[in-house]
């Protein structure tokens, strides 16, 4: 599949720890590696900076979608939009998308991320790779983050 990256994730934590680390800034920012200017709002932008190692220039932009606590949280986003020399915001955005739901275990958390199809043919590729990759780490991220 093209259009589409997903990943889900078992977490031994209640899904209102889950929901939290999605949703508040500050915790989003710790395992995701970005400095955000602020809260997450539905309908607003969400602006930072990436801080992972070698992606420090990279500007965070990210559209805030839904925030409906605690089961599911969305924004868009340019995917992979590194180059400082690149002007992004004329391209089409992809959704990314997290579902919440309550198990025995703790809190089953799906991540997706849809729209790559739209993305300009030269750029599809690097992006749905990196992306694909990108998750992957972030799912570690978190299930380290929300551990007991």
């Amino acid at each position: 599949m093209t259009d589409r990256i997903e990943k889900t994730i078992e977490l031994a934590a209640p899904i209102e720890r889950v929901w939290r680390a999605l949703t508040d800034h500050t915790e989003f920012g710790e395992w995701f590696r970005v400095r955000l200017d602020g809260p997450f709002v539905p309908g607003e932008t969400s602006r930072g900076h990436i801080t992972y190692p070698g992606y420090e220039h990279v500007r965070w932009t990210a559209e805030i979608k839904a925030m409906e606590e605690p089961h599911y949280f969305a924004f868009t986003w340019h995917p992979y939009a590194v180059d400082p020399d690149v002007d992004y915001s004329g391209e089409p955005q992809t959704l990314v998308e997290f579902h919440l739901k309550e198990t025995a275990r703790g809190t089953r958390l799906t991540v997706t991320e849809t729209g790559f199809d739209a993305l300009p043919d030269h750029r599809r590729p690097d992006a749905l790779r990196m992306n694909e990759g990108g998750w992957a780490g972030q799912m570690r991220n978190i299930e380290a983050h929300v551990a007991p």
